[in-house]
């Protein structure tokens, strides 16, 4: 336990690595993933690659965590003798995860709990959950890194692109007409996160290739806008396109102090199908 005992909990779609989750002891809430023969706790019950398996023949639904689960999170979290928690949560415009936890934790007691909303999804929450953990690490207060969490998720931003829009308009995330007309005209947008934490369209390109060079392109001009950053690419099961962007992202990005990469949370494949490409640009605020 570090000495100013200070825990984090992430959601499931607050995207952080098996090693990191361990290396840095989070916790972790996660949401449901339902099949017609079941409910499947994201990242425990159900693995990134047993998705993709399962959804050639079913498109499964998601759902919110279970308020018991949420709750005996934090009596754990209680247990093992932190007073402060953290929790780091995907954009409350694209799931409830965030109100519900905020919710819970207001009548919660024994803890100092601050709920944050990222405004983002993925890696591109789950790299201020990182940022917090290494911040604990180097001692700093519980208020100083919950200002320099907050800082950071106003201006890193997060780019991706899809092999289709069929399994977000299937969510509800965009319209199906959008869909249907994307496929048709072979119109690959690059989606973002706005402010607000919603899904909108940064912009509009033909075809694959096209699509993951215009993210690049995107991903590299955000991150000449900062002193320091670091850079994340994820995929959903395009890891050896992945790792190219990768390549170039090392080039192309001298003022990056990380580069990570990863896959994206089975919850999230769920919504975003195979072939998902994303790059986060992650700003480092400088800590006094």
């Amino acid at each position: 336990m570090n000495p100013n005992k200070i825990a984090i909990l992430v959601d499931s779609c607050t995207d952080v690595s098996p090693e990191q989750m361990k290396g840095y002891g989070m916790y972790l809430v996660p949401v449901n993933i339902i099949f017609s023969d079941g409910e499947y706790r994201d990242k425990v019950d159900i693995s990134l690659e047993e998705i993709y398996e399962r959804m050639k023949t079913e498109i499964p639904r998601t759902s919110l965590p279970g308020g018991d689960v949420i709750l005996e999170t934090l009596h754990q979290i209680r247990r093992d003798g932190y007073e402060k928690l953290l929790v780091v949560c995907l954009s409350s415009a694209l799931s409830g995860t965030f109100n519900i936890i905020r919710i819970m934790a207001e009548d919660f007691e024994g803890l100092d709990i601050r709920v944050i909303d990222t405004r983002s999804v993925g890696y591109g929450a789950g790299a201020h959950a990182v940022l917090a953990a290494e911040l604990i690490r180097k001692g700093y207060s519980f208020e100083k890194i919950v200002a320099a969490v907050e800082s950071s998720l106003k201006e890193s931003h997060i780019y991706f692109c899809l092999a289709t829009l069929d399994y977000l308009a299937r969510g509800g995330r965009i319209g199906k007409v959008s869909a249907v007309l994307g496929s048709l005209l072979k119109i690959k947008p690059i989606i973002t996160c706005n402010p607000e934490g919603a899904y909108v369209v940064a912009a509009k390109v033909r075809g694959r290739t096209q699509a993951i060079s215009e993210t690049v392109q995107l991903a590299v001009a955000e991150a000449k806008r900062h002193i320091t950053c670091s850079i994340a690419v994820v995929s959903g099961n395009a890891r050896e396109e992945a790792a190219r962007v990768m390549a170039q992202l090392k080039k192309l990005v001298p003022n990056s102090i990380a580069f990570v990469e990863g896959d994206v949370g089975p919850a999230l494949a769920v919504h975003t199908g195979p072939g998902l490409l994303g790059i986060f640009v992650q700003a480092i605020p400088a800590m006094e």
